[in-house]
């Protein structure tokens, strides 16, 4: 974790200490305003590094919360509609990754596993290949590459591995 993530959190808890009530709110607000103080003090600080990454894991769950509630819209359509069997296509489809680290394959297998529709299986033995199943498998490839091509990336710029 990084010590400017700490400082913000410091930050936040004086702020929230110091308005008299430490509510969601109040800790928000110290946490906003840590942001931008650590920020304007980034050439004392050298905290430019940490100050894009908020920008990157906001935008992350900019584009998980987006995914969630579309794949939510697509499964309970799908579900509640007559025609059903016809617009689902279940199948398993193994992922090569390219992501390295334990933490970053971890992200993306259970961002994959909150999203209606589809669920992390298993990780291969060398944690080259995760296996998924999705409701809908037009085709492997096109599930591979939206999963490698969005997903994937997004992953990589959050954690870095």
């Amino acid at each position: 974790m990084s010590v400017f993530f700490l400082l913000n959190l410091l930050l936040a808890l004086i702020w929230a200490a110091i308005s008299g009530s430490v509510s969601a709110t109040n800790l928000s607000i110290g946490f906003l305003v840590g942001y931008v103080l650590i920020w304007l003090a980034d050439p004392l600080l050298g905290s430019g590094r940490y100050a894009r990454q908020v920008f990157v894991v906001l935008g992350f769950l900019a584009f998980f919360v987006k995914e969630l509630v579309l794949s939510s819209l697509r499964v309970a359509r799908d579900v509640l509609s007559l025609d059903y069997e016809r617009r689902v296509s279940p199948g398993i489809v193994a992922i090569p990754l390219d992501l390295k680290s334990n933490l970053a394959i971890t992200l993306l297998a259970n961002t994959i596993s909150l999203t209606p529709g589809t669920l992390s299986l298993d990780v291969s033995e060398e944690d080259r290949v995760l296996y998924i199943h999705s409701m809908y498998v037009s085709s492997p490839e096109a599930v591979r590459e939206e999963i490698k091509g969005e997903l994937e990336r997004r992953v990589r710029e959050v954690v870095g591995g």
